[in-house]
């Protein structure tokens, strides 16, 4: 039921949020712990992704590093931290991957359980999918 609850979220964000829309308060970035708790939840996120068999081929032979670094970036933006993300933009960065609604919803799964994991609150998983929700039109590339 908890997942329906969150799948529910990110579709009523998709449907109404402008794209890549970004808070200016910074609540949602101090109820994820600010950057040192972004830093915990990427490293999590980065070991469930590389386990996780859906998405583990994605990330193997990528620099991992890198990655997580830009997903802290990117997640402290969004949530109304300091962070100014400089990396292209979504569509760029996946283009000539395929990713299949299947493979954001799996990714978005994860998510879920890293944040579980790290004791971030329901409303706080939320806000942030929601605010990662519009990102999807943009990341999503294949049938």
């Amino acid at each position: 039921m908890r997942h329906f609850a969150h799948a529910l979220v990110l579709v009523a964000a998709v449907a109404i949020a402008p794209a890549h829309a970004q808070t200016t308060d910074d609540t949602l970035y101090r109820q994820l712990g600010g950057q040192t708790g972004l830093v915990t939840l990427m490293d999590d996120f980065m070991v469930r992704l590389l386990a996780d068999p859906r998405m583990g081929p994605f990330f193997k032979d990528t620099d991992q590093k890198h990655i997580k670094e830009e997903l802290v970036t990117q997640f402290c933006e969004v949530s109304g931290g300091p962070c100014k993300r400089k990396g292209p933009d979504m569509k760029k960065a996946h283009a000539g991957i395929d990713v299949t609604k299947s493979n954001f919803n799996a990714l978005v799964e994860v998510l879920q359980q890293s944040m579980d994991a790290q004791g971030i609150p329901f409303s706080a998983q939320n806000k942030l999918l929601a605010q990662l929700a519009p990102m999807h039109r943009d990341i999503v590339n294949a049938p």
